[in-house]
This record gives structure tokens, sequence and C-alpha cells, in this order.
């Protein structure tokens, strides 16, 4: 029996919905949302959100950014000069601030929002104490700040997650599929964006419908490389 020739998938750019509408709320990340969307009403001026690649993070921060307006920065951009900027925004988000930080900026941030009472969002996906930090002026004032952590989805929300990431893609898929999937995937939401990613490339290729048996074709071999 002939294969079917195989195409090469192009890699066409594909718009993921990131309003707060379709923000997709589940035990693991409820505490999250809540306390944004409490803003300014925060217990303190600076809440640092902890959670694992692929749990939402950014997700929730440019959800943040189109409801209240809030400047958003990379951590390892952030400097002293772009402090006055940010602020002006009256709210602010640094993101992923486990990849490195400039100590002074982010002291003279957090200073900064203090005395303009502006409040202050910063990411991650580990505690400030794992940030080696050295300065204790900062060490002293992310310990003020106010924890939250998104955790690992349970599986209605991996269920949901699953759907959204295909619809971004304009797929309507199975629901058969995706309890399929579910039931055999990592509790992570990073997993289920590369499985979603590799199952529409491998069904583009083959120029195939996407099947439980080709899901979990695929799904075996991203968690396997997951794995290395």
């Amino acid at each position: 029996m002939v294969e079917p020739p195989r195409q090469l998938p192009l890699d066409l750019p594909h718009e993921e919905a990131l309003g707060r509408d379709d923000y997709l709320v589940g035990s693991s990340n409820r505490a999250a949302l809540d306390l944004l969307e409490r803003w300014p009403d925060w217990p303190s001026d600076v809440i640092v959100l902890a959670g694992p690649v692929g749990s939402g993070k950014t997700h929730l921060v440019e959800a943040w950014h189109q409801e209240v307006g809030a400047s958003t920065i990379s951590a390892v951009d952030l400097s002293v000069d772009s402090v006055t900027d940010l602020i002006s925004a009256g709210a602010v988000a640094v993101e992923d601030a486990h990849r490195g930080v400039e100590e002074t900026a982010l002291f003279h941030l957090l200073n900064a929002a203090r005395q303009a009472d502006v409040r202050v969002l910063i990411t991650s996906r580990t505690w400030p104490t794992a940030w080696s930090l050295k300065l204790p002026d900062l060490i002293s004032r992310l310990r003020a700040a106010t924890p939250v952590e998104i955790l690992e989805p349970d599986d209605d929300l991996l269920r949901q997650v699953l759907v959204k990431l295909f619809s971004d893609r304009q797929i309507v898929i199975d629901s058969g599929v995706v309890d399929y999937l579910v039931v055999r995937m990592e509790r992570s939401l990073g997993v289920a964006c590369r499985a979603v990613e590799a199952i529409d490339r491998e069904a583009l290729a083959g120029r195939v419908k996407i099947t439980k048996p080709l899901a979990g074709r695929v799904l075996e071999v991203v968690q396997s490389n997951d794995a290395r």
C-alpha cells in the first residue's frame, strides 16, 4: 500500500486570543485572576505571580494590560531610565523575572511605584528567593510583596485549553480527541501548547484528519522529547 505523499506544512502565523474573555479559569489559576481583577485594591503594592512555563502568566498579563492599560516590560529589559515611562501608565507588569533582572532598576521601580501609588505585577517561574538577588533593600521589598501562584491545570481546565489552542489555529477539534489527550498527557499547559502545535503540523504534513491515533502518537513524541 502506497502512503500518500506528505507535504511540507507552511509555518503560517496564527493569532492567539489573549483577551480577558479568552482567559480560561479553573481551580489552578482562579486566585491569580481574582487578585488581578481587584486592582487597584490589592493587599500590597507589589504582587509576585509565579507559575510554570505555559501556565498562562503572559495571557493574564496581556488581559490585565488590555483592561487597565498597564505598561509591560520584560525583566531583562528593565533599566533605571525606563522607570518614569513605565510608572506613567498607572500600573506596571514586569515579566519573567526568573530570567534575570537589573536589581538597582527593579528597586528604583518599586520605590517610584510606591511614591506614585502605582501597583506592580512581577511574573516568574520561581519565587524571588531563587533569583540570586544581592541587594538587601530589594530583597526586603520583595519579601513584603503579595505572592500568588498558578498551579498545574486540572482535567477540566486542560480540556478547555486544548479546545482553545486548536481553535486559535482555526481547527474544530473532535471532543473525543480532546478527552483522549487529557487522560494521557502531563498536567501542563506547556505540554498542551507543544502538543497542539505538533499535532497540527503532523496533520497538515500528512494531509489527514486529526484522529485519536495521530494525536496519541504525536503526544508520545512530544512528551518523550520533553523528558530528555
